[in-house]
């Protein structure tokens, strides 16, 4: 690690702290919930409509691009992630319908990268631990999740962090 990106690191601290601002952590468990069922229905509208394209490419290739049925649900999901938590808004369209937002502990947006292996790491807790994945957020004083801890993220209220960032620029 260089001088330039140790200093760098050393300096970042908590951008969200639960105890001097309770408020961006209020209802973010029980809408994350609604958000992921928003976020499915979506992930499954959009395979249909990628499932159309496959089958004609599958007609053009004689048969060939019929593979992609294999990874097309996949796919698609962690392309949606990618592009949409690892986008300028930091949230999919569920979260942003349930006012919630990604944020990087020190207080960055997620990268495309980042969110794509948020969703992998999600999908790998919950095929371990299903119902207990939600537990994890009881203990939680950010309410985050198994997969959050690991990665450093945390999903805050995003109307709230808007107003905060607005009326104190530097410390939000």
């Amino acid at each position: 690690m260089s001088a330039d990106t140790a200093s760098s690191y050393s300096s970042r601290q908590d951008a969200f702290d639960p105890l001097l601002q309770p408020e961006l952590f209020e209802g973010v468990r029980s809408r994350r919930i609604f958000a992921f069922f928003i976020d499915a229905f979506v992930i499954a509208l959009l395979t249909m409509g990628a499932a159309v394209l496959v089958f004609i490419l599958g007609i053009f290739t004689l048969g060939l691009g019929f593979i992609l049925y294999a990874i097309l649900p996949a796919g698609v999901a962690l392309l949606y992630a990618a592009f949409t938590l690892g986008g300028p808004a930091a949230a999919t369209i569920g979260m942003r319908a349930m006012g919630l937002e990604m944020r990087l502990w020190y207080g960055s947006k997620p990268y495309p990268l980042l969110a794509a292996v948020h969703l992998l790491l999600f999908w790998f807790s919950i095929s371990l631990l299903t119902p207990f994945v939600l537990l994890v957020s009881l203990f939680s004083d950010r309410k985050r999740l198994l997969h959050d801890l690991i990665l450093g993220t945390v999903v805050i209220n995003s109307e709230y962090h808007r107003v905060y960032v607005r009326d104190h620029p530097t410390g939000g």
